[in-house]
Order: structure tokens, then sequence, then C-alpha cells
């Protein structure tokens, strides 16, 4: 059994916060949400399709999901009024996922109710060390990216 090297431990650690700060944000974020009709997934989506239309496949892919779970998601945000499927006309069966003028207000919403909430945070915390945190965070996002990225084997010829 290998053991972890000391920078394994603490990318371990990083690894464990960032699973605790991601129920506690997925919980905040239904907190914020749920009087306007919506969830942390509601409102991931949305502001994803907010900059413009897209496919739920390319949702899925931004947001770093599975098709299906943003499938589930933007088909109960089109029943509750929020979206709209529209034509694609880059792809005959992918339709885009379009925001309807009830999901951009109820997204602005929350918007506003975020920043306050931010801003009410933030008032705890050093602005350079959440700076910093943030960066950390990106180069950690950045080497897992690149794990998970196919390479080629130079040995066979295919990918992996």
């Amino acid at each position: 059994m290998s053991k972890l090297t000391v920078a394994g431990e603490v990318f371990t650690e990083v690894v464990l916060e960032v699973f605790r700060i991601n129920g506690l944000a997925l919980e905040a974020g239904d907190a914020l949400t749920e009087p306007l009709g919506l969830s942390s997934a509601r409102w991931q989506v949305l502001g994803v399709v907010d900059h413009e239309p897209a496919p739920v496949a390319n949702v899925a892919r931004i947001m770093g999901l599975a098709r299906q779970s943003v499938q589930q998601t933007a088909d109960a945000l089109e029943r509750d009024g929020f979206i709209e499927y529209t034509e694609n006309p880059h792809h005959r069966r992918a339709k885009l996922i379009t925001m309807t003028p009830r999901g951009r207000e109820a997204l602005r919403k929350v918007e506003a109710r975020q920043a306050a909430w931010a801003n009410q945070l933030a008032t705890k915390l050093d602005a350079k060390t959440l700076r910093a945190v943030a960066e950390g965070l990106r180069q950690v996002r950045q080497c897992l990216e690149e794990a998970a990225a196919p390479t080629t084997d130079n040995r066979s010829g295919g990918t992996r």
C-alpha cells in the first residue's frame, strides 16, 4: 500500500476541505434560491445560459456534471417557466436551453441575494488571503483537469 507524501497529505486535506465547502455552499445556495422557486442546481443552469443559450451537453460540460442530471434540472426549469427549449441551428436534435423573462428575473434576484450574502461573509475574511485561496484552487482544478484529460500513448498510438 502506498503511503502519502507530505505534499500528498496536504493535497488530501485540500480535497476534503473542498468537499466540505461544496456541501455548505450548496446548502447556502439552496437557502438563497428557495424563496424564488429555485435550488443551487437550477441556479447553476440559469447562470450558464444567462450568457447565451446552450445545449444540455454544453451546460453539463461547463458545470462538470453528468448530462443526465443537467437534463433533469433543465426539464424542471422548463416545467416551471424559467427556461424554454429552442431550435439549435447547429444540431437538429440538441435543443438550446434559453432563459425566459421569468428565469432572468429570478436569476437577477438570486444574484442580488448572493451579493449581500457574500459581502456579509467576506467582512470576516481577509481579501488578500481569499485571492490566494482562489488562485490555489484554480491551480488544483487545472492539475485535476490535466490528469483527467485523455493523453496519447506513444507506444500503442492510441489514447488513454
